[in-house]
């Protein structure tokens, strides 16, 4: 393997020069897997995606280049794209040793000086399902992949890709992903992050102090998202109050939050009442009356379904009155913070014990960026743990931080870097402007539903979300309304001309749940043009399916 490194490698002096060469291809595929695509999202539905990645996967070169993945494709002379043509790079399959036998029975041979040697491929044997036997170099493989996935993507940087709370990512968060890939500290040690777990200190300290400027002990740490973050808000209220916590939430809670408890061993949470998808502060006094001290309330500040906001103060007050603790699920409304505007939406989010907060919804990152604040330090001493060659007692008594207890994880990504980058590019007043554009394109959007002879509005948007739905549903007896929306989403999504969400909300003549179609406007530069033909593509579907339905030739 001797050179593999100064050709492969992001890292070490060459590694800046070797990903310039890279980058481009990437780039490259990238733009033409987009071109390709055409669209938010390919056209086809699942069996066209899935023959498309099998295409791909037999190596039929977009360039007109034919290739082959699961052989042995021609590879690159470059020694960056290339792999070492040494055969010591003729691996096994994942699982053999060295003295295993390889495909088709034959054993590892002994050369002339001693050293294990590989023989040759048999051509009779099938290289493990799904991989390459040999590599076709690192530009091929760049540009057949890299355009595949483009291509074969849905594109949150689109529009008409609305149903999600996925947002296209700032481009300078990309790069600056770029870096922390090349140079890959792992945040479980000081000595793999000397710089980087200084620099994820003091992001989450204003993290902590965004969420809670007048606490004196606030801290924060990094998560994988929603889903984790309102994990630890459970497990640090169970450590704090003790086996005997039941959990309560909303009807309007996040689907964790049951998970979560089911993962610590907790009962299933007592599910309080809403109106509007906002907790109703009157029955979580009247749970509260009964549990006490032993509940751990979770309040969502930006429902899934909606993006409403739980009447925060009055739920904190409740709590505070009970002995109980809160945990506020600011996923997808905490960033509101940033906004001066905006801040008055989520007050009471620094009256909660612990809050959950995304950036890869507002805050434009990719995959994953959570946050999970809490009003006392000291709650996160939950999450200590030693291990000898990670934090030894010491060496963190001789002063080097201890990141081991910082998460959950162990071996995990710099995901601070590029949130840090970007706080800094914008600025949190510059964060705060684009969550001001996403709520104020929902409310244009709203009026535009409002105004459309076809479509009816759930409500007003209290954050990005709008929901609404076709008016020709409601007419319709029984289910079939429910079932006319839900064909529609699928129609505009398999023809690829977007990806519109759904949730059902108990809005039926008695209470009953109904089906209503979502756009979540994560999207900062576009505009209610971009969203007109959209409405318009709704209603039409909607009534091209109820034509298609009474017709009894149609097919």
């Amino acid at each position: 393997m001797e050179g593999e490194s100064s050709a492969w490698l992001a890292g070490g002096p060459d590694g800046a020069d070797r990903l310039a060469r890279l980058i481009p291809v990437a780039l490259r595929a990238l733009a033409a897997g987009t071109a390709e695509r055409g669209g938010p999202i390919p056209s086809g539905g699942p069996a066209a995606v899935a023959a498309l990645a099998t295409v791909g996967s037999a190596g039929v070169d977009r360039a007109g280049v034919a290739g082959d993945f699961s052989s042995s494709g021609s590879a690159h002379a470059s020694d960056l794209s290339a792999p070492d043509p040494s055969p010591a790079r003729d691996f096994s399959p994942p699982g053999s040793g060295l003295d295993s036998p390889v495909p088709g029975g034959t054993q590892p041979s002994l050369a002339d000086d001693g050293r294990r040697t590989r023989p040759e491929h048999p051509e009779n044997a099938a290289p493990p399902s799904g991989l390459p036997w040999q590599g076709v170099g690192a530009e091929r493989a760049l540009e057949e992949l890299g355009t595949l996935l483009a291509a074969g993507a849905a594109d949150p940087a689109e529009p008409a890709c609305a149903a999600h709370l996925h947002c296209p990512p700032l481009a300078v968060a990309v790069a600056a992903d770029v870096v922390a890939s090349a140079l890959n500290p792992s945040m479980d040690s000081w000595d793999q992050a000397p710089v980087a777990s200084e620099l994820e200190r003091q992001f989450t300290t204003g993290i902590a102090r965004l969420c809670y400027p007048r606490d004196e002990r606030p801290d924060a740490v990094v998560t994988s998202g929603g889903t984790e973050s309102n994990l630890l808000g459970l497990l640090l209220a169970r450590e704090t109050t003790g086996d005997a916590l039941r959990p309560v939430c909303g009807a309007n809670s996040h689907h964790s939050v049951a998970r979560a408890a089911w993962l610590l061993g907790l009962p299933a949470p007592v599910v309080v009442s809403c109106v509007d998808d906002r907790m109703v502060p009157s029955a979580l006094a009247e749970v509260l009356g009964t549990l006490g001290a032993r509940a751990v309330v979770v309040a969502t500040a930006g429902t899934t379904n909606t993006g409403r906001i739980d009447p925060l103060p009055e739920i904190a007050q409740i709590c505070r009155r009970a002995g109980a603790r809160l945990h506020v699920d600011a996923a997808y409304g905490g960033l509101a913070l940033c906004s001066p505007a905006l801040r008055g939406r989520v007050a009471g989010l620094e009256l909660a014990d612990s809050v959950a907060l995304d950036l890869h919804k507002f805050g434009w990152q990719p995959v994953a960026a959570g946050l999970f604040a809490a009003r006392e330090a000291t709650d996160l001493r939950a999450l200590t743990v030693r291990a000898e060659y990670l934090n030894a007692d010491d060496d963190t008594e001789a002063g080097l931080p201890d990141l081991l207890g910082r998460s959950l994880h162990t071996s995990r990504r710099p995901d601070a870097f590029r949130m840090a980058v970007t706080v800094r590019a914008l600025g949190v007043q510059g964060l705060g402007e684009l969550v001001e554009r996403c709520c104020a394109n929902a409310s244009a959007l709203h009026e535009l539903v409002q105004a459309h002879p076809d479509l009816r509005s759930w409500g007003p948007p209290e954050l990005s979300t709008v929901v609404f739905r076709p008016k020709v549903a409601d007419e319709l007896p029984g289910a079939a309304g429910d079932e006319l929306v839900a064909r529609v989403r699928r129609t505009l999504m398999e023809e690829g001309t977007a990806v519109i969400g759904r949730g059902v909300l108990p809005t039926g003549g008695d209470g009953s749940p109904q089906r209503w179609l979502k756009l979540t406007l994560l999207h900062p530069h576009a505009t209610e043009a971009d969203y007109r033909p959209l409405l318009d593509a709704v209603a039409a579907v909607a009534a091209k399916s109820v034509v298609t339905q009474e017709s009894p030739v149609a097919s």
